[in-house]
């Protein structure tokens, strides 16, 4: 391999790495507080609306769950590197508590692309939404969930599980997808909007 394609390919892994948070402040720096809540809120009653739509069973399971969060999400992969990254928010439906975080996410291997998409988390115990707002979470690369969760008598239907109490439902533009991977995935409270 030619030195001027190594050093293509580590400029495009750079771009891919860094755009993210380069996107993430432009577009904290271009509105205030309050609008980017606002927009997260209504990025959240639009994905659930959708997804009530397309897994009529979702809402009765959220509503009966101990918390939901729904995070807005976009990836960018770029030859040989990618990462996603995106802002969301979680609530405790015993005290309807908001918490806004974000998340970010680096993953390998060949493509190029863009995508936009959304993740809604189900939060079945109180102790799985504790740990989720209050330690971030990380999810590692072996938790790329791909099976959907039966356990739960066809309730959550295309939801996946994410490890003990969780469930994700992924939105795309398409629909909803019946797999949702979250390997090397972190999640943490957005300092700025909390």
């Amino acid at each position: 391999m030619s030195t001027f394609l190594k050093r293509t390919i580590v400029m495009f892994a750079a771009v891919a790495l860094i755009f993210p948070f380069l996107a993430d402040e432009s577009f904290a720096a271009k509105k205030t507080k309050d609008q980017q809540r606002k927009e997260i809120r209504a990025m959240r009653d639009k994905a659930l609306s959708k997804l009530y739509r397309l897994e009529p069973g979702s809402k009765k399971a959220i509503a009966g769950a101990a918390g939901y969060g729904v995070f807005d999400l976009f990836s960018l992969k770029i030859l040989v590197t990618g990462s996603t990254n995106g802002r969301g928010i979680v609530v405790d439906n015993a005290s309807r508590k908001e918490t806004f975080m974000k998340m970010y996410r680096v993953s390998a291997g060949l493509g190029v692309g863009a995508k936009d998409f959304r993740w809604v988390f189900v939060f079945h115990s109180k102790p799985a939404l504790n740990d989720f707002i209050n330690k971030g979470w990380e999810f590692g690369a072996e938790a790329g969930a791909a099976a959907k969760d039966r356990k739960r008598g066809g309730a959550l239907g295309n939801a996946v599980s994410a490890g003990p109490d969780i469930s994700v439902y992924q939105l795309t533009e398409k629909g909803l997808a019946l797999e949702a991977d979250i390997g090397g995935s972190k999640y943490w409270k957005d300092k700025d909007l909390n």
